[in-house]
C-alpha cells in the first residue's frame, strides 16, 4: 500500500502584530498554506502561525524571509518569540487547512472556498481556492479594496487591478459589473508571481469570468492602456516608486492598500505632491485604502 503525503510544518510563536509580517514571509517560502491560532486569553498574548512546505525550507532561508517581513511591516525583529518544526500526513493536513477558511462577507460580495459555495441570495459569491498567493479575501486590505470597488466602479467602466495575486478583486469586478448589466467592462490584472498569474486564471474559471479578465505576469509600464479604476493592493515600499505612472494609468478613480495605519502621513504626503489633499481614507485593523478621485475637487 502506497505511504501517506507526508508535509513539514512551521509554527512561529509571536506578538500579534506580527502575524501580516509572518504570513508574507510564508508567502515569499513558498509556503503551500498558513493557519493562524486566534485562541488567546488576552489581546496581547502570542499568537501561533503555522506554515505548510511541500519541501522544508532551509533555517537560513526561513530566518531571512522573516527579518526582511519584519523590516517591511514595521515590525520589531523581536517579534518571533519561538519556531518549531513538525511533520503533518496527508490526511490531517487536508483537514486542518480547510477548518481554517471560512466564507467573508463584505459588503455585497462574499468571498468563499469552493468547497463551501455559499447560497448567498442578493450577494456576489466569488470562489477562491486558497493557496499561497495573496487575497483570499480574509485579510483586511482585501476587504478594504472590495469596498472600494462596490463603490467607486461603475457599469461598463475598464479596471487594472496591479498585484492581483489570487485575482479576486478583478474577479470581484467582474461578477458586480455582469450583475449590474448585460456585459462587463475590459478588466485587466498583472502580477510579477507566475504561480499566482495561473492560480488567478484559475479561479477565474471558478467564478466563470475567465473570458472577461485578462491576466498577464509584469507590472504596469508605459504601455499598460489607462483605465476608469485602477486597485493596487500591494505595500508602501511598491506603490510609491510606481505612483506617478499609476495615476498616469488612473482615468478616474484609483485604489491604494497595502498600507498600515502609521504609513498613513507617508501616502498622503506623496499624494500631496501630486496635487491630491483630500484623498478617501478607510480603515480597518491596522490597515489604511486610500482612494484618488480624479472628478473630485481633491485636485487643486
Amino acid at each position: 500500500m502506497a505511504s501517506r503525503k507526508t508535509w513539514h510544518t512551521l509554527s512561529i510563536t509571536a506578538r500579534p502584530a506580527a502575524v501580516e509580517a509572518l504570513e508574507s514571509a510564508f508567502n515569499q517560502l513558498d509556503a503551500l498554506g498558513t493557519e493562524i491560532d486566534h485562541v488567546r486569553r488576552r489581546p496581547d498574548e502570542p499568537v501561533v502561525v503555522t506554515g505548510y512546505f511541500d519541501q522544508k525550507p532551509q533555517e537560513a532561508d526561513v530566518d531571512l524571509a522573516v527579518s526582511e517581513a519584519l523590516r517591511i511591516y514595521s515590525s520589531p525583529q523581536g517579534s518571533v518569540i519561538g519556531k518549531t518544526w513538525s511533520t503533518i500526513e496527508e490526511t490531517d493536513w487536508l483537514s486542518a487547512w480547510k477548518q481554517h477558511w471560512t466564507p467573508t462577507v463584505t459588503g455585497c460580495f462574499i468571498v468563499s472556498p469552493p468547497w463551501l459555495s455559499p447560497a448567498a441570495p442578493g450577494k456576489q459569491v466569488i470562489l477562491i481556492e486558497p493557496n499561497m498567493a495573496f487575497g483570499t479575501g480574509t485579510h483586511e486590505t482585501t476587504r478594504l479594496c472590495l469596498t472600494a470597488i462596490e463603490h467607486h466602479l461603475r457599469p461598463s467602466d475598464k479596471m487594472l487591478d496591479v498585484g492581483t495575486g489570487t485575482g479576486v478583486l478583478a474577479i470581484a469586478a467582474a461578477k458586480l459589473q455582469l450583475a449590474r448589466i448585460s456585459g462587463a467592462g475590459e478588466i485587466s490584472a498583472c502580477d510579477t508571481d507566475e504561480d499566482s498569474v495561473k492560480l488567478a486564471f484559475e479561479n477565474a474559471i471558478l467564478n466563470g469570468v475567465e473570458n472577461t479578465v485578462s491576466f498577464h505576469r509584469g507590472s504596469i509600464s508605459d504601455a499598460t492602456p489607462a483605465a476608469d479604476l485602477v486597485c493596487a493592493n500591494l505595500t508602501l515600499d511598491v506603490i510609491l516608486p510606481m505612483l506617478d505612472l499609476l495615476l498616469e494609468k488612473t482615468n478616474r478613480v484609483l485604489i491604494l492598500s497595502g498600507i498600515l495605519e502609521e504609513q498613513e502621513s507617508d501616502v498622503l504626503a506623496a499624494l500631496a505632491g501630486h496635487g491630491f489633499q483630500r484623498p478617501e481614507v478607510d480603515r480597518s485593523g491596522e490597515w489604511i485604502s486610500v482612494t484618488i478621485d480624479k472628478t473630485m475637487a481633491n485636485l487643486l
